[in-house]
């Protein structure tokens, strides 16, 4: 690895970011579906939409917080009905991802979106694995699943989502492997959820959850202590906390943070705001990561890119940081993780 990181002129800071390997670990595949590809679902399956054309649906894209964004994200996931979807869907995202240099994800899904509309869990899981078999077979990305449940729903929805879900997870140990919590953070700690994920851990599953988005850093300690989870999603309102920076860093435990969307939701009022550089500061296991980019104007070169560019402080030494950061806070393997920090210094080896 170059040994004047902290130096590398910014041009070639720029393209660094865009090359070098890289992780996505929050990433909302519904969150993914473009204006374009909803038009199209739409007439495949005979959907009328509000909106009139691509352009009006894209400019409805202007939310004041989390809430006003929801409303508009699954008024977009109607229009998936069939196993083709979710492929169609997913397979939209990896090309993007794989132009981004990701080489590996781990793709956040929403059951109850669907099944409230009638749609099998069945025909969801089936799609995202079809579509993660064929990316990898395409483009090298290796990919997992994590099946999230609705926080703005109470927990028995929950576990009759699971229990709708346990013979796809069964079927598919390998590529589907844990669960999260997202939606309305505000008003839903993580609490409610305990019974559930403490199911879900005797089922041998990973466990993540959004926590310190919009929610208060209490939350992040009850995501750690009552769900017991892995990783924290967002985690950016930790800060406020130095006993809970503290236990993060002592711990490693991995934040997967999303500038754009941190933005687009009014959780920072500008990227020259984001507090990613005090997260590295601290020794925090921050990553950076696109969250819904159809919706918040970035794919995960775009996160990075436009967040350097905000953030002056941030060196090519911080790109390498995040990039290895996102390796060591997947749930792949120690060899798959080996694999990638050797691609990534040899990137860096070129700086």
């Amino acid at each position: 690895m170059s040994t004047d990181l902290k130096n590398l002129p910014r041009d070639r800071l720029m393209a660094l970011l865009r090359e070098m390997p890289k992780a996505e670990l929050h990433i909302h595949i519904e969150g993914s579906l473009e204006p374009e590809l909803i038009f199209a679902l739409a007439s495949r399956n005979g959907i009328t939409l509000a909106y009139e054309s691509v352009d009006a649906l894209r400019a409805a894209y202007a939310f004041s917080d989390l809430q006003s964004f929801l409303d508009i994200y699954y008024a977009g996931a109607s229009v998936l009905l069939h196993e083709a979807d979710f492929f169609d869907m997913a397979m939209a995202y990896f090309r993007r991802a794989a132009a981004d240099h990701v080489v590996h994800a781990e793709l956040f899904f929403d059951p109850q979106t669907h099944t409230e509309r009638g749609v099998p869990v069945e025909v969801v899981i089936s799609g995202l694995v079809r579509a993660c078999e064929a990316a990898e077979a395409e483009f090298g990305i290796t990919s997992l699943l994590i099946l999230c449940f609705l926080r703005h729903l109470s927990e028995d929805s929950a576990f009759d989502t699971l229990a709708q879900a346990l013979p796809s997870i069964e079927k598919h140990r390998g590529r589907l492997v844990g669960i999260g919590l997202d939606s309305s953070e505000r008003g839903h700690p993580p609490e409610k959820f305990a019974r559930v994920y403490a199911r879900c851990r005797e089922l041998g599953l990973r466990l993540v959850a959004h926590a310190g988005e919009e929610g208060p850093p209490a939350y992040i300690w009850s995501a750690l202590d009552v769900l017991k989870v892995e990783r924290i999603d967002h985690g950016v309102r930790c800060v406020e906390d130095p006993a809970l920076v503290a236990r993060l860093a002592g711990e490693r435990v991995p934040l997967t943070v999303c500038p754009l969307s941190n933005v687009k939701l009014r959780v920072f009022d500008t990227l020259a705001q984001h507090n990613l550089a005090l997260l590295l500061a601290a020794g925090l296991c921050a990553t950076v990561n696109s969250d819904d980019p159809a919706y918040f104007g970035g794919y995960l070169n775009q996160n990075f890119v436009e967040t350097f560019e905000a953030l002056p402080a941030l060196t090519a030494a911080h790109a390498y940081t995040l990039a290895r950061n996102s390796f060591e806070a997947s749930f792949a393997s120690a060899a798959q993780k080996a694999r990638w920090v050797q691609l990534l210094d040899a990137r860096f080896s070129l700086g």
